[in-house]
């Protein structure tokens, strides 16, 4: 297993670790629930520096990103970011990715799943036709989240770039506790508001962990005051799906279209991309199949793969995620299942075991 610049830090915190995409990473500390009211309400600091960065550069690197992904990145100007997802040539998706806009035309980062970093480095490079200069940083990019409505104001004092307003997607780049070339970005997996921290783990003249080591101690020496923890992965998928959104594997991949995933708002049609004739196509006809979200109406946890069926035992679907809520108390879930099946308060059944038990299409997302 990978270890990451903080691997250390958390088996030295408590953490119970387990191997996640090849990297030894903190799955609990003081527990799923407790850490997930930590960012809902507080704030919890993320290592998520196993995640891939790929940075792109030249006059071609935006045509080529137009080309490979399902968004307009034409209308990124400096300082601003998007998701987006990289299609295949079957109307799937090899992943989704966020694109962040270093320098309009010329210079752009893309982030992507720990677990596809080779892959979708080899589906770019493949189609990299116009030679744009491309450089794989994920091993020396340090990545942490700051998360929940605390996060901002604990951030703030540690540097002099403006983070308290800073939009929506979008970022800012400077001096962090210390550190030169930080990158601040108003991003994040659990719609609690936050930011993320992307820094070099490669500085000139110091040891290889010295910028991670000063980032963390800085934000958890200018957090304690307000209780700041660390948080491990378990919370974070509890949270990113209270907020319905999609974890690549479970709930998207090669085999899912990003209109079936409710991801249509970053499928653009002002441009030729891999696959968007037969997204057109899709849009027009309307998906076969769409993700909804769900609640238990019985006691019972839907897990991935599991059934959704009828009332009378037709299957209709399969679970892609499901837990109990922390938040609300409440098992819920998000799968796909037939468009005829996916209105609002529509009843649906999920196949635990030997039992249909009773579940109710909802809105997304659940709070």
């Amino acid at each position: 297993m990978k270890n990451t610049p903080f691997t250390e830090k958390h088996i030295a915190l408590g953490a119970k670790m387990a191997d996640f995409a090849g990297y030894n990473m903190p799955i609990s500390y003081s527990g799923i629930n407790d850490e997930h009211a930590a960012v809902r309400n507080n704030v919890g600091v993320f290592d998520v520096s196993h995640m891939g960065e790929f940075m792109l550069k030249g006059p071609g690197a935006l045509e080529l990103i137009q080309r490979l992904t399902s968004n307009d990145a034409a209308k990124l100007t400096n300082g601003k970011a998007q998701y987006s997802c990289l299609p295949n040539e079957n109307g799937g998706i090899v992943d989704d990715l966020l694109v962040y806009c270093i320098e309009e035309n010329n210079v752009y980062m893309l982030v992507v799943n720990a677990g596809n970093i080779e892959k979708d480095w080899k589906w770019i490079s493949n189609r990299n036709i116009n030679n744009v200069e491309m450089h794989n940083i994920s091993d020396k990019t340090g990545l942490l989240a700051v998360q929940g409505p605390n996060a901002t104001k604990i951030i703030q004092g540690l540097t002099e770039m403006d983070v308290l307003n800073l939009k929506y997607y979008t970022f800012t780049k400077g001096k962090f506790a210390g550190v030169d070339n930080v990158i601040i970005s108003a991003t994040g997996y659990t719609g609690a508001g936050g930011v993320e921290i992307y820094f070099s783990t490669e500085s000139a003249g110091e040891d290889k962990d010295a910028a991670a080591d000063k980032i963390w101690e800085a934000i958890f020496t200018a957090g304690a005051p307000q209780n700041i923890k660390p948080i491990g992965l378990g919370a974070r998928d509890t949270l990113r799906l209270e907020m319905g959104f999609c974890l690549y594997g479970n709930d998207i991949d090669d085999t899912t279209s990003p209109l079936e995933a409710g991801l249509g708002w970053i499928t653009k049609f002002t441009k030729e991309f891999t696959s968007s004739d037969i997204f057109a196509k899709q849009k027009e006809e309307g998906p076969s199949k769409k993700l909804v979200g769900f609640e238990m109406k019985e006691k019972g946890i839907a897990r991935h793969d599991y059934e959704i069926k009828t009332f009378e035992g037709e299957v209709i679907g399969r679970v892609t995620s499901g837990t109990q809520s922390p938040s609300l108390g409440k098992a819920i879930g998000i799968g796909y299942v037939d468009t005829y099946h996916s209105a609002i308060g529509t009843s649906i059944f999920i196949s635990v075991r030997n039992s249909l038990l009773k579940a109710e299409v909802v809105k997304m997302p659940f709070v």
